[in-house]
């Protein structure tokens, strides 16, 4: 039955093919894209039998070993062995002499990619538990697929290779040892994260399970501590800047530009190797100086006698805090605290614990209060949060980490570390007495980095200042809506509030924090209704997340109005874009109510063709969602494949004369939302009986047309700007209410009404041997 699947899928090639050159017609070069398009379709079909076993139960490992040579994942090996084990495992040997493992990620770990189907990737181990190779082999990642490189990809996994997270398990909060590309954030963690915790759960099963328990039992006894270390808490006398260093209760670092030229050149990383550090070499690239100032002789010296107080009051008991303070060029604070809330170039590490500060662990100091201090161009008080792990007594280093830009997509960083070490004056040791070797002690190799969140928790917490952001413009939408009435009767708040919304989603939720929700995501939901649903793979991404579950809300309420005409960046582009064609008066064209009806109705054909498909081969429906722009347009900033910009661009370009052209006719996401639009509990679109007949006004102004010709309103079109209720509340410009107020002053309504702003009603004039009506405006 697969190979009739198959047969079937390859006799729709063509048509597929066809479609695509028609489609690189508008866009660039016919042969470039619709040959472009037609591997990338053969490749999906040549997939479609490694797809079938995504529903297969158990290890899928030997169904890949032929996707990769073993002297690739295995250097030195000349044969592979009989899949077998928990987790399961291929042995690679070199003759008769096993020199290492191969597994498949996806039989270790249910680490998801944003498609919700497993990113299959084929691991090397070595005896030792270093990872000597890798290969991607299978994955469905719409992003991947055709928005990012495949080199992109490949170089993101090989950076991998020579680590052993056996030996040296990763800190939690560790960047990645290669830097992520743009546009591929979320699938690029599960990447990494899948080969970082599977290689350590396949080297614990198969090389450290190897070890014996009662060997075990004797290195966890040989690890029991024998003293207590504590801190002395005596202030005693205050001390100067020098006597300070000389002691080592504040520590230096020093950091030239050759050390940075040579630290990146060191990296390998060409793009960074370009881009040297300006300057003579021997000039001081930093100079940072750290200090424990929880404990009190170090803290008087350092913050004075007020501070020092001060502080004491606000540690909770056993809480740290240190001074950091830096002169130089570079700044250890950088400017990522003020966007996200986080100080992302420095971390306190602690053997396997790492420890990043945020905004709110943060207070900034003046001066270093010890006589003969030099001056900084920063300082600032760190609070160790109190669930931290960290032991004053020892050692620990702050980590700082120097970024350079390579280009518009990447960044490359290296790391220097301050190491840091309370003076032996002011630690008490206590002996204790040696505890007997626990029963059931548990296995060498076991870290901390089981007890580590998962992985969408883990980005969840590194975005908190996004999730801040987004929530709060979220709560300020919900209340415009809730108190529509109130707020568009101001018609110079309406319209600026909406231009500054719209700028908000196109910058912020687009292009800064590339949160654009696509039909995709609908696809992918629906796909994971049938095989299995998760919520983890939809919490990858957290603002997009919360974008679908306030879409969700608003549906109930709004329609789909709230995101099409409020939170999707790419509609924010149009309008925004529009508009300014309209300052510079570019000419508007105008489609008669009949043809827009007929247009309308293309978005929900491409939908359900989108949908239809997905139900076959899901990575292929992700490829043919490449009509919406959103990826070229706001994921990669127009920073792609020149047939898929010049798309669209034109696209942008069609909506300077048709106000958000993409938006009416062919959004599919636009579709799919509004076909349960009919469902919505309440209607908050006020209108006038006289609305529709005789006025025309609202339908003439409606910037989608969702206003038809007999004045209702069309909720499957409408994008909820209010602009037809701003015009509802406006004294000048609605014919009802200047009647009315006619009326109340006691004075017949003007024959022909002459306000402060001209207003014109629209009445429908029926054409001869037309079916639908003209719409012409006539005076009032």
């Amino acid at each position: 039955m697969l190979e009739a699947t198959r047969r079937a899928a390859r006799k729709s090639l063509a048509f597929l093919a066809c479609a695509a050159l028609s489609l690189s017609v508008l866009v660039g070069s016919p042969s470039v894209q619709a040959s472009t398009t037609a591997e990338k379709i053969e490749s999906l079909l040549n997939k479609k039998q490694a797809m079938a076993r995504q529903d297969q139960s158990g290890p899928r490992l030997a169904d890949y070993l032929s996707a990769a040579p073993v002297q690739e994942l295995v250097p030195g090996a000349n044969r592979l062995g009989v899949p077998g084990g928990d987790p399961t495992v291929a042995p690679a040997f070199t003759g008769d002499k096993q020199v290492g493992y191969v597994y498949l990620t996806s039989d270790v770990v249910n680490t998801r990619g944003y498609s919700s189907l497993p990113i299959d990737i084929l691991v090397g181990l070595s005896m030792d538990g270093e990872i000597v190779g890798a290969k991607l082999v299978d994955h469905h990642e719409p992003i991947v697929l055709i928005g990012v490189p495949d080199s992109a990809v490949v170089n993101f996994i090989n950076g991998y290779v020579g680590k052993n997270y056996y030996k040296a398990p990763p800190r939690p909060g560790d960047a990645p040892p290669v830097d992520i590309v743009s546009g591929a954030t979320v699938t690029l963690m599960v990447v990494g994260d899948s080969i970082t915790r599977s290689s350590m759960l396949v080297a614990r099963a198969h090389i450290g399970g190897e070890q014996s328990t009662a060997g075990a039992a004797a290195a966890a006894a040989a690890a029991a501590p024998t003293e207590k270390r504590s801190i002395v808490m005596d202030e005693g006398s205050v001390q100067s800047w020098d006597e300070l260093l000389a002691s080592g209760a504040i520590s230096h670092l020093h950091v030239s530009v050759d050390d940075v030229n040579q630290a990146f050149i060191k990296s390998g990383r060409q793009g960074a190797i370009d881009r040297p550090e300006p300057g003579d070499p021997e000039d001081s690239f930093i100079d940072l100086y750290a200090a424990l100032v929880s404990v009190p002789s170090i803290g008087r010296s350092v913050l004075g006698q007020a501070d020092w107080d001060w502080l004491k009051e606000r540690l909770k008991p056993g809480q740290q805090a240190i001074v950091v303070a830096g002169e130089g060029r570079y700044s250890f604070k950088g400017s990522g605290y003020v966007r996200g809330g986080v100080f992302d170039r420095i971390e306190v590490i602690q053997g396997d614990n790492g420890i990043q500060f945020s905004d709110s662990d943060h207070e900034r100091l003046g001066d270093i209060m010890a006589a003969g201090a030099p001056s900084f161009r920063e300082i600032a008080l760190f609070t160790i949060p109190a669930d931290a792990t960290f032991d004053p007594t020892e050692p620990w280093r702050l980590q700082l980490m120097v970024q350079r830009v390579m280009n518009v997509q990447q960044k490359a960083f290296t790391t220097f570390n301050l190491n840091y070490e309370l003076p032996a004056s002011l630690v008490k040791v206590e002996p204790i007495a040696a505890a007997p070797a626990a029963q059931g002690a548990a296995p060498a190799g076991a870290t901390d980095w089981e007890q580590d969140p998962q992985l969408w928790k883990q980005i969840w917490i590194a975005k908190t200042g996004q999730i801040i952001v987004i929530s709060f413009a979220l709560v300020t939408l919900i209340g415009l809506f809730f108190f529509q009435d109130q707020l568009t009767k101001h018609e110079k708040f309406y319209k600026r509030f909406r231009i500054a919304f719209l700028l908000f989603s196109l910058f912020w939720i687009g292009w800064y924090a590339k949160a654009q929700p696509s039909v995709v995501n609908v696809l992918t939901f629906t796909h994971a209704l049938m095989n299995g649903f998760h919520w983890d793979y939809f919490l990858m991404d957290p603002i997009v997340f919360l974008l679908w579950v306030a879409t969700a809300v608003s549906m109930i309420f709004w329609n789909r109005g709230a995101f099409c005409g409020w939170l999707c960046p790419f509609g924010a582009l149009q309008e925004l874009t529009n508009k300014l064609a309209r300052a510079l008066h570019v000419p508007q064209i105008k489609v008669r109510h009949g043809v827009h009806t007929r247009l309308a109705g293309l978005k929900y054909v491409i939908f359900i063709g989108l949908f239809g498909v997905s139900l076959y081969q899901m990575a292929l429906a992700e490829m043919l969602a490449e009509i919406e722009p959103f990826k070229t347009a706001i994921i990669l900033k127009f920073i792609r494949d020149w047939p898929f910009v010049i798309f669209a661009v034109l696209l942008v370009g069609a909506g300077l004369f048709i106000e958000r052209f993409y938006c009416r006719y062919l959004c599919p996401m636009g579709a799919a939302l509004a076909i349960p639009a009919k469902l919505r509990i309440f209607d908050w679109l006020r209108r006038y009986k006289m609305c529709g007949n005789p006025c025309q006004l609202c339908a003439v102004e409606c910037p989608v047309q969702a206003i038809k010709p007999e004045g209702d309103i069309d909720p499957n079109e409408c994008i909820q700007c209010l602009n037809c209720q701003q015009l509802y509340h406006n004294d000048n410009r609605c014919p009802h209410l200047i009647q009315k107020n006619a009326k109340l002053r006691k004075k017949p309504a003007p024959a022909s009404a002459t306000p402060a702003a001209p207003v014109t009603v629209v009445t429908r004039r029926k054409s001869i041997g037309k079916g639908d009506g003209d719409v012409q405006p006539q005076a009032h």
